[in-house]
């Protein structure tokens, strides 16, 4: 077969008619190239920058929450002092009114961030002095009867500088210091603690509280508490600016909310401020774990298709983090809106310079190329002695004109080559047309007409016909598979697999186009002058052989020679004695074990070898060919009486063979072990007998 040079060139041909077209793409593609790399780095850069902006703002807030909590704590435990100073140095007694009234009252009022400041006696005797928002005060005393509890409640006006009084009222309150956890737990400590306050004398109001025993002369006089309620907290936080849409929450470890921002809150107005992003400020805590709440942390959420920048902070307030929950939308809104605009601007750009390539491609390009196609031409008609190089100031031109003119030399090179698929393959790794080869691990195939010098003296040249198309299905199959077709000897086939492309699987691929072949031919429906459907035989062998260019400087032929081959084309002819048609070595069997069905029919010694070696039927593939997964139960019987047989247990070996006739009627190696089975039966071998079979002829 000869290298088709019209079909390599008719594609050439189609690609220098799309070359025109290719420039222009070719144009277009390093414009949106470069454009998109502008973009994605200006991208980058503008989203690094957003989110380093965000990132520095929220550090801001972060650290003004931080000062206002650290204040807070701050002016809790110094307040708390002061007044414990006081009652310590006998300067104020805790039973004395009005000093107590002063004191109490100059704290609230010169702390901005403390809500009550509180005395609880142990017999449940209270007092305090108690914000009400910015502009009014109250103190309240209560004390308790044997029945009830009675609340005295002082109410002033804060006005410029000082206090006005405003009214008193006596109420019954059912309020009991004692049995507050704050209170019990101060009056046991020794030294002032933090606690969680949720119920006042006026009602529910969550709040911290710092509190501490009070001891006059070693004597425990009661428990003193600085107070801060939640909604001083919640009136900063509205004061931080989070973006326009983000907000900022104060969290306890437990993932509680402290705080949301609110601007109306104080000790008169509960508050009330948007929690509806409280629950990514959750989730993110939550993700963080215990090791995460210690660290300041970011990361990115999404709630209703809309992405956030949850950043987490800890805060010098024990178990408190600071988490700002911010949409991506406005920081990075604005880069996208931008980004947008300059992609459409790159695009129609991209597309009018496109357009101009294309026409100066035309222009530029059209009479070099049709030069071009004149040399396409030479090739197509195998006239390669007539091709020539085209120098072109265009290096596209160029360059495509030089490859013309090396392909032409190649295809005269490798015109001793063939088939073309083969002479393909070897240009395409390089290998030159001269002798020279390596060892390798390869499968190679014998295929040919059972009878065929027979059938051709009968036929005579009406036996072409019947060879061209048996060659012909053989071909397709072989190729199908991975094949490489080395010679037609007449009527036989010689393939391999392996080589030149390199095949991890040859042998199987090997077996799987041998029943291929078979299957073929069957269904052709050829058939002999007889009218009897025609017959193949198939060897089949792996192993290390000579793979390359054999032959010389005039002629070459890429091929496979070595005793591997040679045991392939043996096995071939072997099918004749054991009345089989795919033969198989062990080497083959061993490789693609697991993925064909075989049996083992004999140990042979070939002509020319004194050793033996195991031979195979290939009955099929696994899972295909109507077999299943496993053997057909005669392959058991066979095999069993095949170990008689070499056990020299021939009388059983020989019931064996029959139970494989039985259930098969006609088998070929059963038939022929038989026979062999009755004559070692009937004259029992010497010392010197081996269950090898020679093979007397190549």
């Amino acid at each position: 077969m000869n290298v088709d040079p019209g079909r390599q060139l008719r594609a050439i041909a189609r690609l220098t008619v799309s070359i025109r077209l290719a420039v222009s793409a070719l144009v277009l593609a390093a414009i949106l190239l470069t454009a998109a790399l502008s973009s994605l780095l200006w991208w980058r850069t503008a989203e690094a920058t957003s989110r380093q902006l965000a990132s520095t703002i929220n550090e801001q807030i972060v650290a003004a929450v931080r000062k206002e909590v650290s204040a807070i704590v701050d002016e809790a435990r110094a307040a708390h002092t002061a007044i414990r100073t006081l009652f310590l140095q006998n300067v104020l007694d805790t039973r004395e009114a009005d000093k107590r009234e002063f004191v109490f009252l100059s704290q609230l009022q010169s702390q901005a961030t403390i809500s009550w400041v509180a005395f609880g006696w142990p017999d449940g005797s209270f007092f305090s002095a108690h914000k009400l928002g910015d502009r009014r005060l109250e103190m309240m005393e209560i004390s308790l009867t044997d029945h009830a509890g009675q609340r005295r409640v002082d109410e002033y006006d804060v006005v410029p500088g000082d206090i006005e009084f405003a009214n008193r009222r006596f109420e019954p309150t059912e309020f009991r210091v004692a049995d507050r956890t704050w209170f019990k737990a101060g009056l046991a400590a020794e030294e002032p603690q933090w606690f969680r306050v949720m119920d006042h004398p006026t009602g529910e109001r969550p709040s911290i509280a710092f509190a501490g025993p009070i001891d006059v002369y070693q004597e425990r006089q009661g428990v003193l508490a600085i107070m801060i309620e939640y909604t001083r907290l919640a009136r900063f936080l509205s004061q931080l600016e989070v973006g326009r849409t983000g907000t900022a929450f104060i969290i306890d470890d437990s993932g509680e909310l402290v705080a949301a921002p609110d601007k109306d809150a104080d000790e008169l107005h509960p508050a009330k401020g948007d929690t509806k992003l409280l629950p990514l400020a959750r989730l993110a805590l939550a993700a963080a774990g215990d090791e995460g709440r210690k660290r300041a942390s970011r990361s990115r959420l999404t709630s209703v298709g809309a992405a956030y920048e949850v950043a987490l902070a800890p805060l010098p307030f024990h178990g408190w983090s600071l988490a700002t929950v911010i949409p991506e939308a406005e920081f990075l809104g604005p880069v996208e809106a931008t980004l947008r605009r300059l992609i459409l601007g790159l695009a129609i750009g991209a597309v009018l310079a496109a357009l101009a390539s294309a026409m100066l491609a035309r222009s530029v390009i059209a009479a070099p190329l049709s030069r071009v196609v004149g040399e396409l031409r030479h090739v197509e008609a195998f006239a390669l002695e007539q091709v020539r190089r085209h120098p072109s100031r265009l290096k596209e031109i160029a360059s495509l004109s030089g490859a013309i003119a090396e392909m032409a030399a190649g295809l005269s090179a490798f015109r001793k080559f063939i088939p073309a698929d083969l002479v393909r393959s070897l240009l395409r790794q390089g290998v030159e047309a001269k002798p020279g080869g390596s060892i390798q691990v390869l499968s190679v195939m014998f295929i040919d007409i059972a009878g065929f010098t027979g059938l051709s003296e009968r036929l005579g040249d009406r036996v072409v016909p019947l060879l061209s198309r048996y060659l012909d299905l053989a071909s397709e199959v072989i190729v199908a598979n991975g094949g490489t077709i080395d010679k037609f000897i007449g009527d036989a086939v010689m393939a391999f697999w392996g080589a030149p492309q390199p095949q991890s699987d040859h042998a199987l691929r090997c077996c799987r186009a041998a029943l291929g072949c078979r299957r073929a031919i069957d269904a052709s429906g050829l058939a002999d002058d007889l009218g009897q459907p025609l017959q193949i035989r198939i060897g089949i062998n792996s192993g290390r052989m000579l793979v390359g260019n054999i032959g010389s400087e005039l002629r070459l032929n890429y091929t496979v020679i070595g005793d591997a081959v040679n045991v392939a084309s043996r096995l071939e002819g072997a099918n004749k004695s054991y009345g089989t048609q795919i033969l198989i070595g062990e080497a083959t069997e061993r490789l693609a074990r697991g993925a064909i069905i075989t049996r083992e029919i004999d140990s042979i010694a070939v002509y020319g070898r004194e050793e033996g070696f195991s031979v195979y039927e290939l009955i099929g593939l696994v899972g295909e060919d109507g077999i299943g997964n496993e053997p057909p139960a005669w392959v058991g019987s066979y095999a069993q009486g095949l170990a008689h047989y070499r056990a020299r247990r021939f009388t059983a070996a020989l019931a064996d063979f029959e139970a494989v006739l039985s259930e098969r009627g006609r088998d070929g190696p059963a038939e022929l072990m038989r026979e062999r089975c009755r004559k070692l039966s009937a004259a029992a071998p010497d010392d010197s007998w081996r269950p090898v079979a020679a093979l007397t002829t190549k």
